[in-house]
């Protein structure tokens, strides 16, 4: 392993050695596949953007590293010295384990019960220490009560930094290059660009690569019903409870810009369910809740992409981790009572055919 500075030398010392591979270093450079069963190529074209070959398994690698390296280029984190504290629903808290562990950073994971016992043991595996919080008693959402939480770590913890993914645009700036890759397997770019807005990080830096390099490519946002991103929920969405993390949010980001998305879609937690097991059941891929969430979508937005279209669907992450809950047919039962409509394997199976 890399011997590294306490300082923001070592990192400029990895960029000049190409030679030397780590494990930060492959972060980034994910697949595109083709997805000609759920979608014959003879109406339109769409291709999977798989981030879950990001080495901590999911989209989330791309933000942590792009946020930690340039606190510790900037001296706002001093490895072996400061504390990282960040909010997260599971997939950023793990990207962060594993580059705090690889900086010499200690971190303070604040979570929430749908967090699942497979994402905290990750972190907790990689030496971060996870707190998990309950509702707000005032919105009764999680992430005011994760919010809360971390500033008054910031006010307890020694050294503390907190990353603010939900603010920081070096987290919108590392999907600058997710869309660059995108671009270099479909040169001029796909026509449509479907993604699950959260932090917004993703649609932020994908849309301004977008609009910076003129490309045509039109944005399509898939936030999770009773969600506020996009303004506030009508009213036959506010006793939706969202079990499904990764999509949707109870607080407005402060990366959102208005005019980020050319067409917003949203979807239901059932709709991430039906998703994620139709894409296993057709096209093999065992993807996590988000991922579902862009599928759901993109089936829905069939009746009106036009033919001999290219589309794009950002999959932020990968289904194992979700082995106890989407792809658990006691869970969905206990959740949805809707198992026997076309949601086992089998039945997805018969339903295609």
């Amino acid at each position: 392993m890399t011997v590294l500075a306490s300082d923001g030398a070592a990192l400029a010392a990895r960029s000049t050695r190409s030679w030397e591979t780590d494990i930060v270093a492959t972060i980034g450079g994910t697949p595109l596949v083709a997805l000609d069963r759920l979608f014959p190529p003879e109406r339109f074209q769409v291709y999977a953007k798989c981030e879950r070959f990001n080495p901590g398994g999911s989209i989330k690698d791309r933000a942590a590293k792009s946020m930690i390296e340039h606190a510790i280029r900037t001296g706002k984190l001093v490895p072996g010295v400061s504390t990282v504290v960040e909010s997260s629903s599971g997939n950023l808290g793990i990207a962060l384990a594993q580059l705090c562990n690889f900086y010499r950073l200690n971190l303070v994971c604040v979570v929430d019960p749908r967090t699942t016992a497979q994402n905290a043991a990750i972190m907790r595996a990689y030496g971060a220490r996870v707190e998990i919080v309950e509702r707000d008693p005032a919105t009764g959402e999680f992430l005011p009560a994760r919010i809360n939480r971390v500033r008054a770590l910031l006010e307890s913890v020694p050294d503390a930094y907190w990353p603010n993914q939900y603010a920081n645009e070096y987290n919108a700036r590392a999907h600058h290059s997710t869309m660059r890759e995108i671009c270099e397997a479909l040169p001029g770019g796909p026509d449509y660009l479907f993604l699950a807005a959260g932090t917004c990080g993703t649609l932020r830096g994908c849309a301004e690569f977008i609009r910076d390099n003129g490309l045509d490519t039109r944005v399509v946002a898939v936030d999770a019903v009773g969600s506020v991103i996009f303004g506030p929920p009508e009213p036959w969405e506010r006793s939706h409870r969202r079990t499904i993390p990764g999509h949707g949010a109870a607080v407005v980001p402060p990366l959102l810009q208005p005019g980020l998305a050319d067409r917003v879609l949203k979807v239901t937690d059932f709709d991430c369910v039906r998703g994620c097991r139709q894409l296993l059941a057709q096209e093999s891929i065992l993807a996590g809740g988000s991922s579902g969430a862009v599928m759901a979508a993109l089936l829905g937005a069939s009746s009106w992409i036009e033919p001999g279209a290219t589309c794009v669907a950002v999959l932020p992450d990968g289904g194992d981790r979700y082995l106890d809950t989407i792809y658990s047919d006691q869970w969905v039962e206990a959740h949805f009572q809707h198992v026997e409509h076309a949601l086992s394997h089998d039945d997805q199976e018969r339903s295609a055919s």
